[in-house]
């Protein structure tokens, strides 16, 4: 639907569009000819994001900053309201997302609300907000909920950032279930991007790793994958490869067929055989 969505025009609307593949996928939507609005926290980065599109929007393309914490009701159903404002929303991206706050399974409650409330509910506020008006509409538009590989083989080291991303990933399944049943012309996606190399990470990191992709890089991959109407889009980087991707997601749904120990990907009695069923693709 993503292809109709740009065919029949408006506005794409892009949460945490202030950097990283927020920004770049700002810019790939204003270079199709949609008007943006990009929706992050205010301040210094949320400006330089919309001078950046207007440089390369079409001169009659709307461009416009609208400050947006996700975490409040209030702030994400303004946004809409100004979306729809201004026009039609054609993509909607919840994009907004934040790592870097440890957590176990038992401490650090107030990380875990604080992940949750971003990574989880700001997407929830996203569908809530914008959904039922695109359904009213009946215009071709695509929905982009930004996932991550965490919430699909859910390693170990922070749980809750893992749930959040699970979460996301459950809630925008039945959300294209939904579309579809009720004959909206309306796609989700699934955006699961890979190692790549953002601001989040810079801060950490100077010097890009050799194994990282860049953010446009990854939205190009996505967008290709969104043209073709994919669903789920894992991207790929420069060590994780699709067939690394799929053999990884296989195995963690194997831990239920064939009752293993929970993440046992990581568990010292089966690392020989996930090593050989990486590699191969055979048990």
């Amino acid at each position: 639907m993503f292809n109709e969505a740009v065919s029949a025009g408006g506005n794409a609307v892009v949460t945490g569009a202030a950097s990283g593949v927020g920004l770049v996928a700002a810019r790939r939507f204003a270079e199709t000819g949609l008007g943006v609005i990009l929706a992050d926290l205010p301040g210094d980065r949320l400006d330089a994001a919309a001078e950046t599109i207007r440089a390369v929007a079409a001169n009659a393309a709307t461009v416009e900053a609208v400050p947006t914490d996700v975490t409040s009701d209030e702030q994400v159903a303004a946004l809409a309201d100004r979306a729809f404002a201004l026009g039609p929303v054609a993509v909607l991206m919840n994009n907004a997302g934040i790592g870097g706050l440890p957590t176990t399974a038992w401490t650090h409650m107030d990380n875990w609300r604080t992940l949750l409330d971003v990574n989880f509910l700001g997407v929830l506020r996203g569908v809530h907000a914008f959904v039922p008006r695109m359904v009213e509409a009946g215009r071709p538009a695509a929905i982009v909920n930004t996932g991550s590989k965490q919430g699909i083989t859910t390693p170990p080291g922070n749980p809750a950032y893992n749930v959040s991303k699970a979460a996301v990933k459950v809630l925008t399944e039945q959300l294209a279930h939904e579309l579809r049943e009720a004959g909206a012309p309306i796609s989700a996606h699934l955006f699961v991007p890979g190692f790549t190399y953002t601001g989040m990470i810079a801060a950490r990191i100077p010097e890009k790793p050799a194994a990282a992709w860049t953010s446009e890089q990854t939205v190009d991959y996505f967008l290709a994958r969104m043209k073709q109407g994919d669903f789920y889009i894992l991207c790929p980087d420069n060590d994780v490869d699709e067939t690394r991707d799929t053999r990884r997601a296989e195995w963690a749904i194997g831990d239920i067929a064939e009752n293993r120990p929970a993440l046992s990907r990581w568990h010292a009695d089966f690392k020989d055989a996930f090593d050989s069923f990486e590699k191969t693709g055979k048990r």
